[in-house]
């Protein structure tokens, strides 16, 4: 080991690839031992290298409010995150038991509520979710499976065991990164990916692609993916799976509803669209049933589907169970559904809208995470540790106003992953969004999206808020 290695210290933190200072985990030895053989400014070098590659690419994502023309090649980290078989076994059975309950959930939500009758779940905290869409009572997808897509949230704390941190099931976006970044790590390093026998994720926009065509009963459907344009923060990913799994990227106004079918307009004049990937909020999908201002939409998309003329990934209504209130109730809907115990816990979680919950947050604000029921991409988050004491007090006039909007959850001491900072390695904290999917069957990505923070002592891994990705490293 390299002077530089032999000294990294996990200083108390679950380090992924370290036990102790300076001793590397059995999978990570081998990661260790290159790093540490390559001549002095090396990795750096490397690390400039695979920049430039991204650059090349025009993997960049948007961030929202920017001035600069809002788009940022997208921060990577050339330290992978290793993750051994048998840990990824546990990960795998934990997200397919997930899937499975939440589609029940949602399925059950939008036909007879049992579990609501039986008092499993509150019916209000149902009636009052944003993702809740009365338009969807009824409905029945195809196979009864209303969630095809989802990228649910790991964290991994200082007992070493996985958490769920959130469950992504409306327009998971991040697996463009994925396969990117397999490909700069894959001319990085490739002599290590012999050695190591990393499980490949290209196959993932195949499996996309099956997935979205298992949703018709037609031999050979026709499959889009719905963008709301160049504007949106994950166009770069919407026309990079278009291109790799060989279907059309498509707008709004590329759509017609003629008859009760969705045509798409094309230079060989209209052809009929069988199965939609949209990548577009349920709100705006067609303004005849949703949002009337919405100008990203297809007006008559939701009577077609309603008709069974199409098929939408993820359906419409999936939203319900991406509350993070209805988190919370996550390990009963798999208790009550599949009668089995949750494989992968969740974060304990305090319900702002329960008036014993509120109580104790707002006597904790100053140790809890606070976050927005129904937001995305860490913005309405608090974290009280790092918060002022005027930021708590707003918070705690937030919670007071509309309790049903928050939660809280404990500060988590997240896993840490080495990480190239200048010439030497630091510790900076990840989570993991593995991407699953449910056609005929359910697959998992074997890897998936290691955000890193990359600001010292930060627990923000969003890419909006400076945050960076790592390659994953599921070994065979």
């Amino acid at each position: 080991m390299g002077m530089r290695f032999s000294h990294y210290n996990p200083e108390g933190f679950y380090d992924e690839l370290y036990e102790g200072v300076g001793q590397p985990r059995p999978g990570s030895t081998l990661l260790l031992r290159k790093f540490a053989s390559l001549p002095e400014g090396e990795l750096k070098k490397r690390q400039e290298a695979a920049e430039r590659v991204i650059l090349g690419m025009g993997m960049t994502f948007g961030v929202y409010g920017s001035d600069d023309g809002h788009e940022q090649i997208f921060p990577f980290d050339i330290v992978p995150r290793i993750v051994p078989a048998s840990d990824w076994r546990h990960i795998e059975a934990g997200l397919c038991q997930r899937m499975r309950a939440l589609n029940l959930f949602i399925d059950d939500v939008y036909h007879d509520q049992t579990i609501l009758k039986n008092g499993v779940i509150p019916s209000e905290l149902i009636y009052s979710s944003k993702g809740f869409l009365r338009p969807c009572v009824g409905l029945t997808p195809p196979r009864g499976i209303w969630c095809h897509v989802a990228g649910i949230d790991l964290v991994r704390i200082s007992d070493g065991r996985y958490y769920v941190l959130e469950d992504n099931t409306r327009c998971p976006s991040g697996v463009a990164y994925v396969l990117e970044a397999r490909q700069v790590m894959k001319r990085t390093f490739p002599e290590l990916f012999e050695a190591y026998r990393v499980r490949p994720v290209d196959g993932y926009p195949s499996q996309l692609l099956e997935t979205l065509r298992s949703l018709s009963e037609l031999p050979d459907p026709t499959v889009v993916i719905l963008t709301p344009g160049t504007f949106n923060s994950a166009y770069y990913e919407h026309s990079l799976l278009a291109q790799k799994m060989g279907v059309e990227l498509v707008e709004a106004n590329d759509l017609v509803v003629v008859d009760g079918s969705v045509h798409m307009r094309t230079t060989k004049g209209s052809q009929r669209v069988d199965v939609i990937y949209r990548r577009i909020n349920d709100a705006y999908l067609d303004p005849l049933a949703f949002r009337v201002d919405s100008l990203l939409g297809v007006p008559g998309l939701m009577e077609s589907y309603q008709r069974g003329r199409v098929a939408l990934a993820n359906a419409p209504g999936t939203g319900v169970s991406d509350d993070k209130a209805i988190y919370a109730y996550v390990p009963k809907i798999i208790n009550y559904y599949l009668a089995e115990e949750p494989i992968l816990p969740n974060v304990p979680t305090y319900l702002c809208s329960d008036r014993r919950d509120r109580t104790y947050v707002l006597e904790h604000l100053d140790q809890l995470v606070v976050k927005a029921t129904n937001e995305a991409g860490g913005y309405g988050m608090m974290i009280g540790p790092h918060a002022s004491k005027q930021e708590r007090e707003d918070c705690a006039r937030r919670i007071e106003a509309d309790p049903r909007n928050y939660i809280a959850q404990p500060t988590l001491e997240l896993s840490r992953v080495p990480t190239l900072v200048n010439d030497h390695l630091e510790g900076r904290h990840v989570d993991l969004r593995p991407y699953v999917l449910y056609g005929r069957d359910l697959y998992v990505l074997p890897g998936g999206m290691t955000r890193v923070a990359l600001r010292k002592g930060s627990l923000v891994v969003n890419s909006s808020q400076g945050g960076g990705n790592k390659d994953t490293w599921v070994l065979s």
